[in-house]
């Protein structure tokens, strides 16, 4: 044990007397152990993010769209914005009336419009939908109350606001009971919604008004269809068992033949939760693959620097050999010095990415999660390029004949 310290203390002695060498040599394990943890550490959190939302809105949602599941369609098409494969609200009561396994469906139609109150605009995000949206959805009323069946029946101008269109539009005055215009057409504010931060991709859930679905359709957008189809199973347990029963009833409700592929989408909360998962480890693996091109070559450049290091110090192991150490001993000495110098470049890359990780954090929407697994991971993979790629040098200097290296100059 203390043959194995006194070497540990020697190749930081030798790593001290070359720093400026050392660093560029650990450069490559640096960059590539850096790369790991930090993308390891922007997956975990994507997922974590994802997975919150999730949680926050119910994890057994399920969310029906128009278009078929393996169609390469857009964005406007997966919006129903195009004539074909569209959701109507006669398909929400079907599901209503005809499924056992929900607690209750919703239509949705998002879009984009302008508000605006006292001179003052906004560019903010339309939720339109029913009275069970309060519901079905989360959203947690703040003060007033929310649109009722009656609002949906009649078509009322009424709307339901998020934080951020308050801010924007009212400042520190109560909106509710004012007039806004959305689109030119006066509604009256009725209810606040509490804060709601922003979602996995960094959208603003508070800057959105919310109507009723049938304003929606006859007075802003002119509309005979829907965008979405929100159903809450009753719980986790039956979620596959109620997309089969909801595929069932579109199917007969849209009258497709057996032959005839389905004109719409039905996934679940983890569902969605999995394909997320599924990119962040593609992305993670990708990224990794890239690292290890970078750990390669920091091992080649360990490797070109332990040879150099055998080269400049070939009389010192001569001496070493004349005083009685064994070729084990040299070899030992030169596989810790590469060793050391490997785990000290995945050390300071680790500590680069947790810099990164902090100012991804601090500076984006995104949240980062630096766990132990890629630390232990980076550390041990690091250590492995270092014993492997000092083999041949410490081997080298281990075999030199003891009174050619005394002689050598």
């Amino acid at each position: 044990m203390k043959t194995f310290l006194e070497n540990i203390k020697v190749a930081f002695q030798s790593l001290a007397l070359n720093k400026v060498r050392s660093f560029l040599t650990m450069l490559g394990i640096i960059i590539g152990v850096g790369a790991v943890v930090a993308m390891l550490s922007i997956g975990t959190g994507a997922q974590n993010m994802v997975l919150e939302n999730i949680q926050d809105i119910g994890s057994n949602l399920i969310i029906i769209a128009p278009g078929e599941q393996d169609q390469d369609s857009g964005y406007e098409q997966m919006l129903g914005m195009q004539k074909q494969d569209q959701l109507k609200i006669k398909d929400v009561e079907a599901i209503k009336r005809q499924s056992e396994l929900i607690d209750g469906a919703i239509p949705v139609i998002l879009s984009s419009s302008i508000a605006s109150y006292l001179g003052d605009n906004s560019k903010v995000s339309i939720y339109a939908s029913s009275r069970e949206a309060e519901e079905i959805y989360n959203f947690e009323i703040e003060t007033g109350n929310f649109y009722t069946d009656s609002d949906v029946a009649n078509s009322s101008n009424v709307a339901v606001i998020g934080q951020t269109v308050i801010e924007d539009l009212f400042g520190k005055k109560n909106p509710i009971g004012e007039l806004i215009k959305i689109d030119g057409k006066n509604f009256t504010v009725i209810g606040t919604i509490k804060e709601m931060g922003t979602d996995q991709f960094g959208n603003d859930q508070d800057n959105m008004i919310s109507v009723p679905i049938t304003t929606a359709q006859n007075k802003l957008y002119g509309l005979d269809y829907i965008n979405l189809i929100l159903a809450k199973a009753r719980n986790e347990q039956v979620i596959d068992s109620a997309n089969t029963e909801i595929t069932n009833i579109l199917r007969k409700e849209h009258n497709l033949r057996p032959d005839e592929s389905n004109d719409f989408t039905v996934r679940s909360q983890t569902q969605i939760l999995d394909i997320v998962g599924n990119i962040a480890n593609i992305f993670t693996i990708t990224i990794a693959g890239i690292a290890s091109i970078s750990l390669l070559v920091g091992g080649i450049g360990i490797m070109n620097i332990m040879l150099v290091s055998v080269t400049e110090r070939t009389r010192e192991i001569g001496i070493r050999k004349a005083v009685g150490a064994k070729n084990k001993d040299i070899l030992i000495q030169f596989l810790i010095e590469s060793v050391v110098l490997s785990i000290s470049g995945g050390i300071v890359g680790i500590a680069f990415a947790v810099i990164v990780s902090i100012l991804i954090n601090n500076l984006t929407v995104l949240d980062t999660s630096v766990t132990i697994f890629p630390i232990i991971l980076a550390l041990s993979f690091s250590s492995v390029v270092g014993l492997f790629f000092g083999i041949y040098p410490a081997m080298r200097a281990a075999r030199l004949n003891p009174i050619d290296a005394l002689r050598y100059e």
